[in-house]
């Protein structure tokens, strides 16, 4: 018997992701982006979003079904993000889930965000060894996990006391002149500087922090020190060296989550790290994350960068490995929740 066909919905900020898989063979992954519409605000609009879901919904989901070769009648249940996110982004795309499951009479996962994020590395690496560690970094999301079972059983060990790395990535991009989203912009800038042109400060690692924000990040004063820096070298009149700045920033981020992920895995005796998040996509992050686990024989697993980014295929993983593990589906008057605890992996 094949395994199940799941057809997984993601709408939790700026990306109208469907994503079409059996079992973990992924058959499509459509994702039509609003990036460009939040660019000139220097953030993501909620309400802007909110319209660009109610708009690409469609098309896209017409256009993995296409590519997957697959009907709508075929799926065997459906999976979406219920949280966290957006309130209004989330509405869009669980209404639309809601609606094809009751017209296809076909079971339906209310999935977490971040969750989904871990699961979709079996798309492409097989299944999870268990327990994992996971890292998830993004514009919104900056944690660490202890992932027993990924369709049931996750701890959180720490996460971000403030800024979320992509959204410093985003501020700092900002302070340089450089576009947004700021995480592609500094990456690049970076790979034409000096690393270590900067000592820039890392946040919650020294050995005060460790008794109360052992696994928590923090990155609201690396965003000040570089503000400040810019700052104090334009007033004595030197030209700021975009690429050294970024690279020294990118280098503290870098630093400090590989830091906390690798005692998070070494504490807890686990021999598994997995990334993701958009920061995943990264090229510093993931160069400096494979000499860091061979260092200390930990296996690395991060998925590749277009896998990484909010997209459908991570919710309809989540979704297929509810269904293996026997999982109940959610109740159709299941809710949204912008956000949704990390320790509920589906709603009920």
């Amino acid at each position: 018997m094949s395994e199940p066909l799941v057809l997984g919905i993601e709408t939790s900020c700026d990306e109208t992701g469907v994503g079409i898989v059996r079992g973990n063979n992924l058959l499509a992954d459509e994702v039509a982006s609003s990036v460009s519409e939040h660019a000139r605000f220097g953030g993501v609009v909620p309400e802007v979003a909110s319209r660009a879901h109610l708009e690409s919904i469609i098309p896209t989901i017409e256009r993995a079904c296409q590519n997957a070769g697959v009907k709508l009648a075929d799926v065997d249940a459906l999976a979406v993000t219920a949280g966290p996110g957006l309130a209004g982004a989330l509405l869009v795309g669980v209404a639309s889930a809601k609606a094809l499951a009751v017209g296809l009479n076909k079971p339906i996962y209310g999935v977490n965000h971040l969750a989904a994020h871990v699961c979709v590395d079996q798309l492409e690496h097989g299944y999870l060894t268990q327990p994992s560690v996971a890292l998830l970094v993004s514009g919104g999301h900056s944690s660490l996990l202890l992932v027993p079972d990924v369709s049931g059983e996750i701890t959180p060990l720490g996460q971000t006391i403030d800024d979320a790395a992509g959204e410093a990535f985003d501020k700092v991009a900002r302070v340089l002149g450089l576009p947004f989203p700021g995480g592609p912009y500094i990456d690049a800038a970076a790979q034409e500087g000096n690393p270590l042109a900067i000592d820039f400060p890392r946040g919650l690692t020294m050995p005060k922090d460790m008794l109360k924000h052992r696994f928590d990040v923090s990155f609201s004063g690396l965003k000040t020190a570089v503000a400040r820096w810019v700052e104090l070298e334009t007033q004595k009149g030197n030209a700021i060296m975009v690429n050294d700045v970024a690279a020294s920033f990118q280098e503290a981020v870098v630093d400090v989550l590989l830091r906390k992920a690798i005692d998070a895995c070494l504490t807890n005796q686990v021999g598994t790290l997995v990334i993701g998040g958009g920061v995943a996509a990264n090229s510093r992050l993931r160069k400096v994350a494979q000499e860091r686990c061979a260092e200390h024989k930990i296996e690395l697993r991060i998925p590749r960068p277009d896998l990484c980014t909010d997209n459908g295929a991570m919710v309809a993983a989540l979704g297929s490995e509810l269904m293996r593990k026997g999982r109940l589906p959610s109740n159709i008057d299941f809710g949204t929740d912008s956000s949704m605890d990390i320790r509920k992996v589906s709603q009920g």
